[in-house]
C-alpha cells in the first residue's frame, strides 16, 4: 500500500474513524479514566491513533485490515481499564467491521491487555509479549501506544513525566526486542520511524 493510497482511504472513511474515536472517548470518560491526572484518557488514545494515521501504509497488508487496526489503536486499553470484556470489544467493532476484521480488531486489544500482576514487570512478562508477537499488527499498535506515552513524557512537565521518561528509555532495549517477531510478514513489522522516537535522548 502507498502513502497515496493509505492517505485516500483515511478521506475516504472519515466517517468510520470519528464514529470509532468518539467512541472510544465515550467509553473511557464513563468509567472516570484520566490521562497524567487531569486530561481526558481520549488525548492518549489520539495520540495513539495518530502514529497509526502516519504510518499504518507501512505495516498493512490489505486495506480490509485498517478499520481494525485504528479501532485497536483507540480500544487497545479498553479491556485493562475500561472494564470490558473480549466479547464486548467485538460487538463493538461489529458496528463498522466484518466478522474477520472484528476478530483481527479484538485479538490485537487483547494481545496488548497486560496480564495480572503486583508489579510492571509482572504484568509485562514474557506471556504478554508472546501475544503480542504472534498476533498481527499488535507489535505496531504496541509501538505506537508507547511513542505516544513517552513523546507524552517528554513533553509534560511534572515528576511523573520525568520519572517515566526515565523508565520508557531504560526498558528500551527489552521493549523492543520483546516486541519483535523477527517476521517477514509486514503486518508483525515496526517501523523504523517510530522506533526512533524511542531513541530521542
Amino acid at each position: 500500500m502507498t502513502k497515496e493510497e493509505f492517505d485516500q482511504w483515511q478521506k475516504g472513511h472519515g466517517k468510520e474513524l470519528e464514529d470509532i474515536r468518539k467512541a472510544a472517548h465515550e467509553l473511557h470518560a464513563n468509567v472516570n479514566q484520566t490521562y497524567d491526572g487531569d486530561k481526558p484518557y481520549g488525548v492518549h488514545l489520539d495520540m495513539v491513533a495518530a502514529s497509526v494515521s502516519e504510518y499504518g501504509y507501512l505495516v498493512c497488508d490489505d486495506e480490509r485490515d485498517l478499520l481494525a487496526i485504528f479501532f485497536a489503536a483507540y480500544f487497545h486499553d479498553s479491556i485493562e481499564d475500561a472494564r470490558l470484556t473480549y466479547n464486548d470489544v467485538k460487538k463493538i467493532a461489529s458496528r463498522w467491521m466484518d466478522e474477520e476484521r472484528v476478530l483481527m480488531a479484538a485479538e490485537i486489544v487483547f494481545a496488548l491487555t497486560n496480564d495480572k500482576g503486583r508489579t510492571r514487570a509482572e504484568r509485562a512478562g514474557e506471556r504478554y509479549y508472546q501475544g503480542i508477537r504472534e498476533t498481527p499488527y499488535a507489535p505496531f499498535v504496541k509501538l505506537a501506544d508507547r511513542c505516544a506515552n513517552f513523546t507524552y513524557s517528554c513533553k509534560g512537565d511534572g515528576e511523573a513525566n520525568a520519572h517515566m521518561r526515565k523508565v520508557y528509555r531504560q526498558e528500551l532495549p527489552h521493549f523492543l526486542k520483546a516486541i519483535d517477531a523477527h517476521s517477514s510478514d509486514k503486518r508483525f513489522s515496526l517501523p523504523e520511524e517510530m522506533v526512533k522516537q524511542l531513541e530521542i535522548d
